[in-house]
């Protein structure tokens, strides 16, 4: 090979070499400068709430297996140690984001909550809140119920996952955590009634009622369907 073409592969990229090195090192500086100026940007908190909506957002975009602590530093704009600064690794970060879907799905189920309502009334309510938290956070509801992803154990998450179950548990009956233990009859109940809430919402989000929404030659959705659930009649 002659020595001129050796020298031509060997020879950096035409935008390589028109940079001089201190000038590359300093746009390097500065992007690092950039990072941590947004980092600083977030304070008492804010940073740890900016990495969860982060997380959320790739979550919905891209599914669990997109979720990843750089991913999520990344998608904050912040540098790739501070996800794990905050959550330790993607278990905590995963762990933080169910807490806080818990939290939020219990706010939902009690918005509805009246006082003086019936027990079916408040059960009612209930599932409508339950439902609708899953339909509008679909990827985060899927995300909360898959265990296999979560450590339970930890304290957090546990109370969290506790205190929702208990607003469940408390619209038909004694709650089960904390009071008085429920009947055999009181847990049936309850079983019966988060079984065709969550159920609903599984099929909501994979999209499973169309067929039978289609069936009826309605102008409806899965909501109106939903309000059918709850109207149709209680056996004994």
């Amino acid at each position: 090979m002659p020595i001129s073409a050796k020298k031509k592969l060997r020879r950096p990229l035409a935008n390589e070499a028109s940079v001089p090195p201190a000038r590359r090192r300093a746009a390097k500086s500065g992007r690092n400068a950039l990072k941590t100026k947004r980092e600083d940007a977030y304070h008492h908190g804010a940073l740890k709430s900016a990495l969860l909506d982060a997380a959320e957002r790739l979550l919905k975009r891209d599914g669990v297996a997109g979720l990843t602590l750089r991913a999520a530093a990344r998608e904050a704009g912040v540098s790739h140690a501070a996800p794990k600064h905050h959550f330790g690794d993607l278990g905590g970060l995963l762990a933080e984001l169910a807490t806080s879907g818990f939290e939020r799905l219990r706010i939902s189920m009690s918005a509805g909550l009246r006082d003086n309502q019936s027990p079916a009334e408040r059960l009612d309510a209930i599932g409508r809140g339950y439902v609708a938290f899953a339909k509008a956070h679909p990827a985060l509801f899927l995300m909360m119920f898959r265990s296999e992803r979560l450590d339970m154990k930890r304290p957090a998450l546990r109370d969290a996952a506790r205190a929702c179950f208990e607003t469940l548990s408390g619209a038909n009956g004694p709650p089960v955590e904390g009071g008085d233990r429920p009947t055999l009859a009181q847990a049936g109940q309850l079983a019966r009634a988060w079984s065709i809430v969550h159920g609903f919402a599984i099929l909501a989000i994979d999209g499973r009622w169309s067929p039978l929404l289609e069936r009826l030659g309605l102008d409806v959705d899965d909501d109106a369907l939903f309000e059918a659930v709850i109207d149709a009649p209680r056996t004994p």
